[in-house]
């Protein structure tokens, strides 16, 4: 005899029309690998919006107002948001309703409650259009990139990974040993490093050089 399989998922919807609402809820509890919950215990927040606008932001602000949480959204295929605000929010999926079906809803939520993110492709598009906007226009004037670092922080911590010590460091990068030092003790001060090792071997792990 097996064993039943235990709910691992908990989901929360919100639907302002009840017959949407009894047809989601009916996929999801059909599924024992979910279950359904209040938002404030929910893995995954679903957001059903009948008609898109700017109230469909106003809702999603609300919901993420408290703890950090990983939104799905169906909406219309005309809404085109700022899709950079929506994932600042917590929107880790977009279904069009025009295109919804059982499966892939049921899938996309196991993809969002694994840390996945599932958009239609035109928003894909728009996203990275959005992320080369911020990096060309706000980011590269400071210096700054989308890891967190400055150029010369991911410079640093790229030789030294390449088995450079500082002095060889301050030579190609044509500042003081001291400045090198400076650099690598501010990125580690801020990330809570406890040494160059340290330093380099987080940079890898998180992508950052």
């Amino acid at each position: 005899m097996h064993d039943a399989a235990v709910a691992t998922v908990r989901v929360a919807l919100h639907a302002t029309d009840e017959l949407t609402r009894v047809s989601l809820a009916s996929c999801i509890i059909q599924d024992r690998r979910l279950s359904l919950t209040e938002t404030a215990d929910a893995d995954v927040v679903v957001i059903v919006q009948e008609t898109t606008g700017s109230h469909t932001m106003e809702a999603l602000r609300s919901l993420s107002s408290g703890a950090a949480k990983h939104f799905l959204l169906i909406v219309d295929g005309n809404w085109r948001p700022y899709v950079s605000t929506a994932v600042q929010h917590g929107v880790r999926a977009i279904l069009w309703r025009a295109r919804f079906s059982p499966s892939s809803f049921l899938h996309t939520i196991h993809a969002v409650s694994n840390g996945d993110g599932v958009l239609p492709l035109s928003l894909q598009g728009t996203l990275l259009n959005e992320l080369q906007r911020v990096q060309r226009d706000v980011l590269r004037p400071r210096d700054l990139t989308m890891c967190g670092l400055s150029t010369r922080e991911v410079d640093v911590l790229q030789l030294i990974s390449e088995g450079f010590d500082l002095k060889e460091i301050a030579q190609k990068l044509a500042y003081s040993e001291r400045t090198i030092k400076n650099i690598l003790y501010q990125v580690m001060a801020r990330y809570g490093l406890r040494n160059r090792t340290h330093a380099v071997s987080f940079a890898i792990r998180s992508g950052l050089i």
